[in-house]
């Protein structure tokens, strides 16, 4: 009380501040406690020391520190997830590929057995860079004696899956696009945009094949799925339509009947193999096994049924190693040989199949020349499988005679030969075109094939390559195209078929043979010629048959076409011919035109409800005017020569072991046993 007081001051007053401490805090008595309780005391005793502005501080870091933390953590936990995945798909892939039966790349090495599985059916092949630049190759050290299945066709359900896809993206965009009508019947708008690619997995080792064919395959590439995509469509409107019979007409959604022995589904068993359609090959393989009879009381034309049926049974034969098609051939080759039996030897055109019978066409003895001469590939490997030597001296005979006859005109041939007098017809007429033009070819195939020995083939080949030279080229103008027209009685005629444009392929394959070397320069200036008789016209697709205009015209194109000669077949000659120059030169600019000309066929004739068909008039891109006939060599030919010239693997049929008929039905090339 006394220091509130108004007293007199005393001495001066200190303050004091008394702290009593526990026996377990004070020092030197429980020393320093480093306890959790006591640094949580310590920590909230500081932490309530801080002003509330401070604290706002620390708690808004803390916060920003933990949400850096939480997005940090989520990213490397995806890219470490990715890892650990891509880690297990490569194990897994690793542990599956051993397991997988993949595709067929299809150059064939030593034959097997004849009755080898047939189950083993292709889908889509791997095939092989080329090398370039080309280095020319003999024949290989191929040892023949009866097929085997090629190592390199083998079953791929993954691409054909994709294929599938491909397809229901298709249906899906065709119904936005416009679509063109012909009198009624709705024909499909263009086709052209390429199909996405699909994943290919590696293949297993073929268990035993050369060491040459153990090489790194190349996947299908978009243009081949085309191709494929092509194929299956116009084989779903043969099988919705015309199963089993010759000819599809898809418009009528019917067929046509030529011979009776289902011509279509022949003439395209080995283009499935090679397109790896397991299952529609499956499928064709039954009705011949049940259904296809030739004991039948009707006429076949000798050089059609053997270049379609007996080539496509022995080059199924030779794929797939299925005996069922080699005994199907002996019994089609026995059954026409009956035509064989005339006065000079040279054959009847026309054969009854099931009485045994043959004779020419009603209104003249004749045969062409082409026909009696291009049925020598087939039946010469028919003798060399069976070791019947009779189908092989019977065609023999007739090149040997046709070699001896005169007529010709520095090795080119009359378009007709009689059949009693083996003398040829007509003479003075000379064209590479109809009723000669495979002569030609099958010199020089046939010289291939026998292994190069039969030197009188080469001999009449070359003769008459210079007699081409000599008599039937010429350039056209304004583009100074070269191009093979007619001779006759002397005078030249500026008329070219689309039927020549396998002259090309044919020099190019000679020069690969070794033959001259201006041959492929030929060839590389024909096969210009033949792009331009496509290029030229208003849909993109060659005529029958064109005329070149030999003088500068104001207004006018190398091409004429005459209105009799402007429908288009779905002809194979051209992209047969782009095939070879590809193969053999490396030059993409030949895929390129194949894949314009594949696009057009798209445009202009393809049919919604399945198949393809001829046109009328190729000049006219809004009505071409449909045919409706699907000819079975656009599956036996133009479609498997698209899928080989898109395909960049040299082993895809190789050249240097296989030799094609006039029908693209490839048989092995001869080699010493």
């Amino acid at each position: 009380a006394a220091m509130y007081s108004g007293a007199a001051a005393g001495p001066p007053r200190r303050d004091f501040i008394s702290v009593t401490l526990g026996p377990e805090e004070a020092v030197g008595v429980g020393g320093y406690n480093n306890s959790k309780a006591w640094r949580r005391r310590s920590c909230w005793r500081k932490w309530k020391q801080l002003s509330r502005l401070q604290r706002s501080v620390i708690l808004f870091l803390f916060a920003f520190l933990a949400v850096c933390g939480v997005i940090s953590s989520t990213s490397v936990g995806e890219a470490w997830k990715s890892i650990t995945d891509k880690s297990l798909d490569d194990q897994r892939t690793e542990q599956a590929i051993p397991r997988l039966k993949l595709a067929n790349p299809v150059v064939l090495p030593a034959p097997q057995k004849a009755d080898a599985n047939h189950g083993d059916y292709p889908e889509l092949s791997l095939q092989k860079p080329p090398k370039l630049p080309h280095i020319r190759r003999g024949p290989s050290n191929l040892q023949i004696k009866a097929p085997q299945r090629d190592t390199r066709l083998k079953t791929r359900h993954d691409t054909m899956r994709a294929v599938e896809e491909l397809v229901e993206v298709d249906k899906a965009e065709k119904t936005e696009k416009s679509i063109i009508s012909w009198r009624g019947a709705v024909i499909e708008p263009d086709q052209s945009t390429e199909p996405p690619s699909n994943r290919i997995m590696e293949p297993e080792k073929p268990s035993s094949v050369e060491a040459e064919d153990q090489k790194e395959p190349v996947p299908i590439n978009k243009r081949q799925l085309a191709v494929i995509e092509a194929f299956r469509h116009a084989w779903k409107g043969y099988k919705d339509f015309a199963w089993g019979h010759d000819e599809l007409k898809p418009l009528s959604k019917s067929y046509s009947e030529w011979f009776g022995l289902g011509l279509t589904l022949i003439d395209a068993l080995d283009t499935m193999w090679i397109l790896g359609l397991k299952e529609e090959f499956e499928e064709a393989r039954k009705w011949v096994a049940n259904d296809l009879v030739f004991d039948k009381n009707v006429d076949v034309n000798l050089f059609e049924s053997t270049i379609r049926i007996l080539g496509g049974l022995l080059s199924t034969y030779h794929l797939s190693g299925d005996s069922l098609f080699l005994e199907k051939a002996k019994d089609i080759g026995n059954r026409l040989m009956p035509a064989f039996k005339t006065p000079s030897k040279i054959p009847y055109s026309d054969v009854n199949i099931g009485r045994g019978t043959a004779h020419p066409p009603r209104w003249t003895s004749d045969s062409t020349v082409a026909e009696v001469t291009s049925i020598q590939l087939e039946f010469r490997e028919l003798s060399r499988l069976t070791g019947d030597e009779k189908f092989q001296k019977a065609v023999d005979e007739v090149m040997k005679h046709v070699h001896t006859l005169s007529g010709k005109n520095d090795g080119l041939v009359p378009m007709f030969i009689n059949t009693n007098s083996g003398q040829f017809t007509h003479l003075g007429v000379y064209t590479l075109g109809a009723r000669a033009d495979s002569y030609y070819e099958y010199l020089l195939k046939q010289w291939i094939q026998g292994g190069k020995k039969e030197n009188e083939l080469l001999e009449d080949y070359m003769r008459a390559i210079e007699g081409v030279k000599k008599h039937l080229l010429q350039r056209s103008e304004p583009k100074k195209l070269t191009f093979v027209g007619e001779l006759a009685h002397g005078h030249f005629s500026a008329k070219m078929d689309h039927l020549v444009c396998f002259l090309p392929g044919t020099l190019a394959l000679g020069a690969h043979n070794g033959l001259a070397a201006d041959h492929m320069k030929l060839a590389e200036t024909l096969i210009e010629t033949c792009y331009q008789m496509y290029a030229q016209v208003e849909t993109g697709l060659s005529p029958e048959i064109v005329h070149f205009n030999l003088h500068a015209q104001k207004g006018h194109k190398d091409v004429e076409i005459k209105p009799a000669d402007r429908h288009n077949l779905l002809r194979p000659e051209t992209v047969e011919s782009l095939f070879y120059m590809y193969r053999f030169t490396g030059d993409k600019k030949y895929q390129d035109w194949g894949w314009e000309i594949f696009q057009n066929f798209n445009r202009y004739t393809r049919v919604p409800t399945g198949g393809y068909t001829s046109i009328n008039n190729v000049q006219n891109p809004s009505n071409p005017e449909p045919r409706d006939k699907m000819e079975s060599f656009f599956l036996g030919e133009t479609l498997k020569y698209m899928f080989l010239l898109f395909s960049d693997d040299v082993d895809l049929i190789n050249l240097d072991k296989y030799i094609f008929n006039t029908e693209a039905h490839p048989l092995p090339i001869w080699v010493p046993a």
